[in-house]
């Protein structure tokens, strides 16, 4: 356990030993150095230590060598020179309490929430829409608060976009105008994300962040490890997802004043995945959960490669800090090393910026606020080694712990309960079954109009051709005289041709 007797974290040790107060870790802290400097090692000695304390942690894993801490550690001759190096007695290696999470449900219980605990600002971010269109999309939620449908996942909110835009003008006057283009940029950029395995993520049941406040039976606290190395190649999601799950942990937490230590931990690894294109008010909303979710007893460690990574607005939150070496090539790096050197409080023996350029691996220039708040001078110290496995966990392993877990229940089916989707559906039917119906009344009165018109011109043509009485009268006595002199002229001819006849043979 690295810890003394007065309860403090042993970080590391240089000219002598850096401790870390835990009743100053919600102070929140930052992990920084170049690829292979030994962040890695750092978060999992950090984060092994709040565990022994009975602080839960929960950890991004970008790489998949974290997922190797629920497995004891291995001896080695770098290990081995370490324990002898810096005096630790008792070293064990040990395995850690770890539950493993995967927003692809594919190596970890799966990690979902719903579009209306997203909320539109997120989603708005999310789906990368302009302020017009996260105007629109905000008209949609409110639309679907005010009816009371529930939106849970991607579908329901496909429903939901079509829903307004076929009804936009019924909801113009109330909400807003509400234009048939921006419904079809919003449409398309849902189908994208769905693509990305958005319809993985959103629905239920959702994640109960209650779940990771946890402990094994020797009282240490539960790892929740959230695979990432999927999750990594689509970085909005990542990003977008992190800031969701801050949000929704300071919504849920009491607040807690001074602490001994904290509720519960978190690593944030590639952490400038967070800020990277984040608009000023999501940035300013950023800046909000981390500073005030301190007073929730909640500690937020940030790993990038610089501490530049991170606005000065959210860095200067972090009281704690471990810097492993950086390179300084090019300008922008040289830069940053100066950028770095000046936010430790200066040690007079030796110059923080040549310094930074020269440290080992797994070395670092540590600052941690003392039992008041104030940042200790800054040392070089080496870092301890970790006593979980550094090697990742295999397969097998991961779907062992998955297996065992008491979550595994709980998540492991999708629930689709009635929701946006189905009330939207059920009421376009009725819609155009109303609409059938009326279509169909409207054709049977109509073909029966016509039929009606066409008897009516029928009787008036039968009407035309029967003539009066009169008309017969005349027409009876013109017969009979027609017919009079049709005999008369049909005898004279016969004779005639008679005459002709016989005259002939006179001849």
């Amino acid at each position: 356990m690295y810890m003394n007797d007065n309860e403090k974290i042993w970080l590391a040790t240089g000219s002598e030993r850096v401790y870390l107060e835990p009743s100053m870790a919600n102070r929140h802290g930052l992990i920084a150095g170049a690829t292979g400097t030994g962040k890695t090692v750092t978060l999992k000695v950090i984060a092994e230590s709040f565990s022994e304390m009975g602080v839960p942690t929960f950890i991004a894993d970008i790489k998949g060598d974290v997922s190797g801490m629920c497995n004891e550690g291995c001896e080695n001759k770098h290990i081995r020179r370490s324990i002898d190096t810096m005096g630790i007695e008792n070293f064990t290696y040990t395995p850690y309490p770890v539950r493993f999470f995967d927003v692809y449900a594919q190596q970890g219980h799966p990690v979902r929430t719903t579009i209306t605990d997203m909320g539109p600002v997120l989603l708005a971010r999310l789906l990368g829409l302009n302020e017009t269109q996260s105007g629109v999309l905000r008209i949609i939620f409110r639309i679907a608060d005010d009816k009371g449908l529930l939106l849970l996942d991607l579908k329901d909110l496909r429903s939901m976009v079509q829903h307004v835009g076929d009804h936009a003008n019924e909801y113009k006057l109330q909400y807003g105008n509400v234009s048939a283009q921006t419904v079809g940029t919003i449409q398309r950029a849902l189908l994208a994300l769905e693509d990305e395995g958005g319809d993985i993520f959103f629905g239920e049941p959702a994640l109960d962040i209650s779940d990771w406040f946890d402990w094994d039976e020797d009282g240490r606290g539960v790892m929740n490890i959230l695979e990432c190395q999927t999750l990594f190649q689509h970085p909005l999601l990542y990003g977008t997802f992190l800031l969701w799950m801050l949000s929704e942990l300071y919504e849920m937490l009491p607040e807690a004043g001074d602490l001994d230590k904290p509720k519960i931990a978190f690593f944030f690894d590639e952490a400038h995945l967070l800020f990277n294109d984040a608009p000023k008010a999501l940035l300013e909303k950023v800046e909000q959960v981390v500073r005030l979710i301190r007073s929730k007893g909640v500690s937020v460690w940030f790993i990038t490669q610089n501490p530049s990574d991170i606005p000065e607005s959210v860095l200067s939150q972090i009281g704690n800090r471990v810097q492993h070496a950086l390179r300084a090539y090019t300008p922008n790096e040289q830069k940053a090393l100066r950028y770095a050197a000046k936010s430790f409080r200066v040690n007079p023996d030796f110059d923080t910026e040549t310094v930074l350029q020269e440290l080992a691996t797994g070395e670092a220039l540590v600052s941690v606020l003392d039992p008041k708040g104030v940042p200790g001078i800054v040392q070089r110290a080496n870092i301890l080694p970790p006593r979980s496995s550094m090697s990742a966990a295999s397969e097998q392993e991961i779907r062992q712990a998955i297996f065992v877990s008491p979550l595994r229940d709980k998540y492991s089916e999708v629930v689709d309960r009635e929701s946006a989707y189905e009330l939207i559906s059920e009421q376009r039917e009725a819609e155009e079954k109303e609409r059938a119906e009326a279509e169909a009344k409207a054709q049977a009165e109509k073909e029966a109009a016509e039929k009606a018109k066409q008897k009516e011109k029928e009787q008036k043509a039968k009407a035309a051709k029967k003539p009066s009485k009169a008309a017969r009268k005349t027409t009876a006595i013109l017969s009979k005289t027609a017919s009079s002199t049709a005999n008369t002229i049909g005898r004279e001819l016969g004779k005639s041709i008679i005459r002709g006849l016989f005259g002939t043979w006179k001849k």
